[in-house]
């Protein structure tokens, strides 16, 4: 890894349990699991500033989501407050076809899954291009990091 590539990255994700809570056995292993995802491959910078790498301490704050952007030493760096608000409806249809996903891997024909499963994936892709648009100017990230950044965001507010 290039030196550019390796201080633009996130080396951690913290979430806060007091305003984010634990959730469930089920829920806080898809928390780990998209963590892990994302800490394994990303690339995360912040305009105008070459410190990093980054960690990443997300909670909420009055139903919203802070992005309290940190050195690798612990340096506060910036924080980002997202509305959650143009993500809602984008998470109820994404919480709908998987629930459709998952009663189709019981009962349906491989055609079937792999259309809903498009459909999955497609709306994954719509969260991740809103995030970047959330973010623009404020943090940058590929294509793929924003995509592991919307499977935390969805981990967030996953029912189990």
């Amino acid at each position: 890894m290039s030196d550019v590539a390796s201080t633009r990255r996130l080396v951690k994700v913290i979430l806060d349990e007091e305003s984010i809570g634990r959730g469930s056995p089920d829920q806080e292993h898809e928390r780990l699991i998209a963590i892990y995802d994302l800490v394994e491959l990303n690339s995360f910078a912040l305009p105008g500033h070459d410190g990093g790498p980054y960690v990443l301490h997300i909670a909420l704050q009055e139903k919203k989501l802070c992005f309290d952007v940190r050195s690798h030493d612990g340096e506060p760096v910036i924080r980002h407050i997202l509305s959650l608000t143009p993500f809602r409806r984008l998470l109820k249809d994404y919480f709908l076809v998987c629930e459709s996903y998952y009663a189709a891997i019981r009962t349906a024909t491989p055609a079937q899954i792999e259309a809903i499963d498009m459909g999955r994936r497609g709306l994954h892709n719509e969260g991740a291009v809103l995030l970047s648009e959330r973010m623009d100017g404020k943090i940058e990230c590929d294509f793929d990091t924003a995509r592991r950044l919307f499977t935390l965001i969805t981990a967030l507010h996953w029912k189990g």
